[in-house]
């Protein structure tokens, strides 16, 4: 009898361990993120701490969404480069990509039509791939973004692109209907005039 109560015990226990776990941030389904870029997404002058997708993860997971935000900038890279390894910086099981293309482009003779073609090419491919995406492309940048070389993002800039991020996603995961997490949504108005971060999502 000694020893039926303890199994007995054992496995109430068991069971409410589990039930707690499932309960919890941890035991919550995760929402993965890819930030793809290139210095302004690694923070670079700031400190991939400071940078927008590191600030963007905490402010998820304040607001109760257990989100996962990988940072997945080049310092120098380009369009074409982002395109070229879009594949294998995006891991099956990624639910959705911010792409923050910047400006080296022209700032390295590229052209804004090849600009635009490699970011509607990126879009495809995700769209191909069933993964939503977030184009975050203000134009123009506040002059207030800036450090002193005029190039890079400074804290204050992280932190207000991360808040502007983290509302819209949250806005879209409350709307999301649990049975079809990939299903399309509606494209989302910019916040504001001057830091517009338009929101696309796949069609089923």
């Amino acid at each position: 009898m000694l020893f039926a109560f303890r199994a007995s015990s054992l496995q109430t226990l068991a069971i409410a361990a589990v039930l707690a776990l499932a309960a919890s941030p941890a035991g919550a389904v995760t929402l993965h993120i890819v930030a793809i870029g290139a210095s302004n997404t690694t923070g670079f002058g700031v400190g991939s701490d400071h940078a927008y997708p590191a600030l963007l993860q905490e402010m998820l997971r304040q607001k109760g969404l257990n989100a996962t935000v990988t940072n997945a900038g080049v310092n120098g890279d380009v369009t074409s480069g982002m395109l070229s390894r879009l594949d294998a910086a995006v891991p099956k099981g990624t639910d959705l990509v911010i792409l923050q293309p910047g400006g080296n482009d022209l700032r390295f003779f590229g052209t804004k039509a090849a600009r635009t073609a490699n970011i509607n090419a990126m879009e495809a491919k995700l769209r191909a791939r069933h993964i939503r995406f977030i184009l975050y492309d203000p134009d123009p940048v506040p002059p207030d973004f800036y450090q002193w070389d005029h190039i890079h993002f400074n804290a204050a800039a992280h932190a207000k692109i991360a808040a502007t991020l983290a509302a819209q996603i949250l806005a879209q995961e409350k709307t999301a209907a649990p049975a079809s997490p990939q299903s399309a949504a509606p494209q989302m108005a910019s916040p504001t005039p001057t830091a517009a971060a338009h929101q696309a999502a796949p069609k089923p």
